[in-house]
Order: C-alpha cells, then structure tokens, then sequence
C-alpha cells in the first residue's frame, strides 16, 4: 500500500497527518477488502464551516466527527465486495472508512503510551503481531482472532486480575473502528503503527498478546495512581 495511507508510526517519531482526500479514502476501502478481505462501509465525513470543520452528521457536540456510522443500521450496510466499495465511495467520496469488528476481526484497545511498551515487549519475545493501528484519541488498537471481546474478562482473571482495573477493552461484535487514512475533526489522522503487509496476514489470538497488554496497562495504571499521590 502506498506509503502516504499505509505509513507506519515509530516507537519515538510521530508520522506526518496524510490529507483526507476521497480518492485515498477510496483506495483505502478497496484495497482492505481486496488485500486482507475485511468487509468496510462509509461513514459520516469533515465539511467546511466557517472557517472550520464539523461533521456531515451535523450535531454540533460530536463525539468522533467524521468517524462514525451515518445510519443505526450500518452493519447491514457494510460489504466485502470491492465493486460495492467503489460504488460507495463513489457516491460518498468523502466519507470516513470504518471496519466492522466479530468478523474477520476483534481489536483490543489500550491507551498509546501502554500500547507502545506492550508492543516492544511482544516484538521481544518474537511474538507474531497483526496490524495495530492508532488514533488521533491516543489508542492504540491491536487486530486479533475474532471472539477476543467475548472471551477477554475470563482471559484477564485468568492473569490474577480484575478486569476493571485495566484500561484494556475489546471491541467485537456489533461494534465497529474507524481505519487510516479517517481523520477525525480536529484531532488528527487515524494511523497504521504496524501496517498490514502479506507477513501479519494471519491474526493471532487475543491470549499471545494478553500478557503483554495487561502488564503494560497496569503498569499504566500505577504510573498515574503515583502521579495522583
């Protein structure tokens, strides 16, 4: 994929914001259904106003603007079809790219600075990696087998912890991620930290990443009960 949609973020160095353009966004689509046949649909888009930005959904407090579903049944909506993607787009050219999690993927999210330790602890132990990508909130989101979301609070006793004292959460079935090169009003660019290439075609499995991530979100969480005392 081409390096101004598909760059990948290093551990000490932001990327450059690619421009949201359709025919990136466009490109984008068909090419995560052609390559890694992840299913895609289109979501609401940044317009111009006043010298500024909102979201075509056009709620003036919009919690993702531009990067989020248009309609309440956007999984029916979402397609596996390059030629449907193209239709899409073409119509909407603007429109965010979105990803339907529970089905050929789960992500499991962390906030970005644990997300970048779990990382170079997994990439340590030679631990095979799907995509992971990042945005412009500062989650970090790794792509696993689907039925992670179902399986992750039994995973996470399973280490000896509560699963609500960990800022690690699952999305899966019924939920959805906004995919590079979306760019979310005022924030940034969602971005590839590790992009998908034919290496990490096959996903691994929630529990290969498990430890690392939990080891890294408590320790996160440590860090900021310090800081509060």
């Amino acid at each position: 994929m081409e390096d101004t949609i598909e760059g990948s973020i290093g551990l000490t160095e932001a990327a450059q914001i690619p421009a949201q353009r359709g025919t990136q966004l466009l490109d984008s689509a068909v090419r995560y259904v052609e390559e890694r046949h992840w299913e895609v649909f289109p979501g609401t888009w940044l317009e111009a106003v006043e010298g500024g930005e909102r979201c075509s959904c056009g709620a003036s407090e919009c919690d993702a603007p531009g990067a989020h579903a248009v309609r309440p049944d956007w999984s029916s909506q979402a397609t596996g079809s390059s030629t449907a993607a193209r239709r899409l787009w073409g119509s909407r050219p603007k429109a965010s790219v979105l990803l339907p999690t529970g089905r050929t993927f789960d992500a499991l999210e962390v906030p970005e600075s644990a997300g970048f330790l779990a990382l170079a602890r997994i990439e340590r132990m030679g631990t095979a990696l799907g995509p992971v990508m990042c945005g412009p909130d500062r989650r970090m989101l790794f792509l696993v087998l689907p039925g992670a979301a179902a399986k992750l609070p039994e995973l996470v006793r399973g280490l000896g912890r509560t699963p609500g004292s960990l800022d690690l959460v699952a999305r899966g079935d019924g939920q959805y991620v906004a995919a590079p090169p979306t760019r979310v009003g005022g924030r940034g660019a969602v971005q590839w930290v590790r992009k998908p290439t034919s290496v990490n075609r096959w996903l691994p499995d929630a529990e290969e990443l498990l430890s690392a991530l939990a080891y890294a979100c408590g320790r996160e969480a440590a860090v900021g009960r310090s800081r509060r005392s």
